[in-house]
Formats: C-alpha cells, sequence, structure tokens
C-alpha cells in the first residue's frame, strides 16, 4: 500500500510539472501568472540629418565666391556680381553628405557639403567641412561650416 501511494504522489507531482491542455497541448500561464518583462526598446537611430539642419555656408577662391543656406534660400555672393537667389527645394542626406538641389530661375543648383578637413588654401583657417557647388554650368569647390560656427582668424 505504501508502495502504490509513493507512486501516486510522484505522479501526481510529474503531472503538476508538465500540465497538459485536454488533447494533449500545452497550457500557457495562469491569467493571474505576472507578465514577463518587457525587452528593452532599442534606441531609435540616430538623424542622419541632424547636423545639417542648421544654417550652413560655404566660401572658395579663385573665383572668390560665398554660399549661405538658410531656410529656403540658397544665396551665392561674389565680390564682382550682385548676389543671386535660389529657392531651394530641400535636402537629401546620403552617407553622411549633404545635398541641397535649388532653382535660381532657370538655373540649376546643388550644393553638397561632406564631413572631412578642409583649407581654403589662402589662410591658416581650418574647416571641418568642403563643399561642391554647381550653380548651372559652373562648379565651386571650397569649405563649408554651420554659419554660426565661422571659422575665423586669430581664434
Amino acid at each position: 500500500m505504501r508502495r502504490i501511494v509513493a507512486l501516486s504522489v510522484t505522479a501526481v507531482l510529474l503531472a503538476a510539472c508538465s500540465p497538459e491542455a485536454p488533447g494533449g497541448g500545452e497550457v500557457g500561464p495562469p491569467a493571474d501568472a505576472p507578465a514577463p518583462a518587457p525587452e528593452a526598446a532599442a534606441p531609435p537611430p540616430a538623424d542622419p540629418a541632424a547636423p545639417f539642419k542648421v544654417d550652413f555656408s560655404a566660401r572658395g577662391n579663385e573665383p572668390f565666391w560665398r554660399i549661405d543656406i538658410k531656410g529656403t534660400d540658397i544665396v551665392l555672393t561674389r565680390p564682382d556680381a550682385p548676389a543671386t537667389t535660389a529657392t531651394n527645394a530641400g535636402m537629401a542626406v546620403h552617407s553622411g553628405k549633404a545635398i541641397w538641389t535649388a532653382q535660381a530661375g532657370p538655373t540649376a543648383v546643388a550644393v553638397a557639403i561632406s564631413p572631412g578637413e578642409c583649407s581654403d588654401g589662402m589662410s591658416d583657417l581650418k574647416y571641418a567641412w568642403s563643399a561642391d557647388v554647381k550653380w548651372g554650368s559652373e562648379t565651386l569647390k571650397g569649405c563649408a561650416f554651420p554659419t554660426a560656427e565661422e571659422p575665423r582668424e586669430g581664434q
């Protein structure tokens, strides 16, 4: 009799360890069981456009020129001509490079700013960005910077 009781107790304990649903399937946790801890959410990916969401400027020489990108305007200024404004159609960012496209009347404009050390070749100023500008059929190459962080000699 003792043996039958021991076997019965063992069978009951084993059955309690692996509950089975009617029909032999697995049983889920009881309704009052604590919910599993949520997995830590992955941080959102960094915004690749973030460094370019400020006013930007670029400049070069031979010939001397300056581009200012502010809001919906891209303005080209030179010492020997009146300033020309293009309407900025927007910015796209690819592989860390920002490209603004615009129209100055019938003239297509594209300004590409890339990270990387740049020197204007005429001063000791160092820039953290380089610029490639296509203004109509003309190509301009120079250095770029967030306008609020314009490098100045003696700093």
